[in-house]
């Protein structure tokens, strides 16, 4: 059973091995939340032209040594013998390991995610119907059409003016309630209020 959680990846090492549509896509997303990559195959498809600059890419065939230092792996080649050998040497070292087309072998599976600033909305079906998850993660989508950075970050700040401020836990959660229905605008006087307090 998978436990849903977020894991900081930025500046950890990722090492992706396969060269194909799955793991460009694997590759692309640990990208945009700032992992560092390496990519390991004999072949890739063109894409990865556009992203070489951003990654370590090694033309070889897999071996052990390439992901020993891992944080996590994903396996995504077109060989199932090589990708469960994978999952076998990483739970042999006790690195996180994600194998593209078996769930049974994985440790971690990637939902399907919106992320619109710093909010982050996924979903995920356990592996039983990804294609279930996009369609509801884009209805999902259809709800937060722009950015929320400014939200959440003011959001954030003045949620930590009333953590630190209001020694009251009843007035505390009273007050953190009342954020989530502000605008951003009513937000912001909000915090410039809270600001300006030496205790609420």
């Amino acid at each position: 059973m998978f436990y849903p959680m977020m894991i900081n990846v930025k500046n950890k090492k990722v090492s992706v091995v396969g060269g194909g549509r799955v793991a460009y896509r694997k590759v692309k997303t640990f990208l945009k939340y700032g992992a560092d990559v390496k990519v390991i195959s004999i072949n890739f498809i063109n894409k990865f032209e556009k992203i070489k600059d951003k990654i370590e890419i090694i033309k070889d065939k897999y071996t052990p040594e390439y992901i020993k230092n891992s944080f996590l792996v994903v396996a995504a080649t077109s060989s199932k013998e090589t990708n469960e050998k994978i999952a076998l040497f990483c739970k042999e070292n006790k690195i996180l390991c994600n194998i593209a087309d078996d769930i049974q072998l994985s440790d971690f599976i990637v939902p399907s995610s919106i992320k619109k600033g710093d909010l982050i909305v996924s979903v995920s079906t356990s592996g039983k119907s990804p294609l279930l998850a996009r369609k509801i993660r884009k209805e999902i989508e259809e709800i937060f059409p722009y950015e929320y950075d400014d939200y959440v970050n003011t959001l954030g700040e003045t949620r930590r003016l009333v953590i630190e401020k209001c020694k009251d836990e009843k007035r505390k959660n009273k007050l953190l309630n009342e954020l989530i229905d502000l605008d951003l605008e009513e937000l912001k006087k909000r915090r410039e209020k809270y600001e300006d307090c030496s205790r609420l």
